[in-house]
């Protein structure tokens, strides 16, 4: 059976220490690996890309192999062929299957169907390649993830919940700070078998950000929630990650964004584009992180 990557709950802890601990190698050396040597990934995009587009397209040009993207006006898929005659097609031609998508059964029944590994880029419950570059993020930054507190105020969406849950396997602790009607569900709380980490919920952000080595964000309205837009702002309008906040944090503290960024709403324009960020970071360690992601589900050592 292959290996999929759909929550990242797939993972063992060692199997994640060893994954970070081979994206710091291949960010040292970006053209070390030709792990993807004569093999195509496929990239279907159901939801617009900026940072997942361009680190999966030049992370597997980077390890030999070839990128096939595919949207989905451009699949049969728009025309009502079944998600499994794609996901059996598919498996005949490429090394690895990801896909960007809203819901988490779609990726499901692709994975189901495939015979290749299939990765998550997106779904509406989560975003584990995403927390994999946070955690490759804050192991530049400290050095060991072991007991590290970070936390997380806004919205409780996939961004959340994959760092819960991938933050939890680390051994770190996670805090999410959210207003009601737009937390983490209890379930969300139940971590991998393996985990050493916790995670925690508040409604307080300051409760929260107390005592954290770093302090995520995430947008307020996501892809989907346009129609309650005012309605999340103004109930999310006490949750900004700013100087203030950042302040109650540990010293040294610095703040965390999945991107894109509405400055001045989620987060201040000074901690964006300050020196109080890793968020530029963040960005480019998606292209590490799903690099050593790549070589563990398609060629493994």
């Amino acid at each position: 059976m292959p290996h999929h990557f759909l929550t990242g709950a797939e993972l063992s802890a060692a199997e994640l220490g060893a994954l970070l601990d081979r994206a710091l190698e291949l960010k040292a050396a970006p053209l070390s690996s030709r792990a993807l040597a004569g093999d195509s990934v496929a990239l279907i995009f159901q939801k617009p890309s900026t940072r997942t587009r361009v680190s999966f397209e030049v992370g597997i040009y980077e390890l030999g192999g070839h990128a096939v993207v595919l949207r989905s006006d451009e699949l049969q898929l728009s025309r009502g062929e079944a998600l499994r005659d794609t996901a059996l097609v598919l498996s005949r031609h490429v090394a690895a299957i990801a896909m960007r998508t809203g819901p988490d059964a779609t990726l499901e029944e692709l994975a189901s169907y495939s015979t290749v590994p299939v990765i998550n880029m997106l779904t509406a419950l989560h975003h584990p390649c995403q927390a994999l570059a946070d955690l490759l993020t804050l192991r530049e930054a400290y050095g060991s993830l072991a007991g590290l507190r970070v936390a997380y105020v806004g919205d409780g969406n996939n961004v959340a919940r994959s760092l819960a849950l991938l933050g939890g396997l680390a051994g770190m602790h996670v805090a999410v700070a959210s207003p009601q009607g737009y937390a983490l569900r209890q379930g969300d709380l139940a971590l991998p078998a393996g985990a050493s980490g916790s995670v925690s919920l508040h409604t307080e952000p300051r409760e929260a950000v107390a005592g954290a080595a770093a302090v995520y964000t995430d947008v307020w309205v996501s892809m989907g929630d346009e129609t309650t837009a005012e309605e999340r702002r103004a109930a999310l309008a006490g949750y900004r990650l700013d100087d203030a906040l950042l302040d109650a944090a540990a010293p040294g503290a610095f703040a965390m964004h999945d991107l894109p960024a509405h400055p001045g709403e989620e987060i201040s324009a000074e901690l964006l584009y300050g020196p109080r960020q890793r968020i530029w970071d963040q960005a480019e360690n998606r292209r590490h992180a799903q690099k050593a992601l790549l070589e563990l589900l398609v060629a493994p050592a």
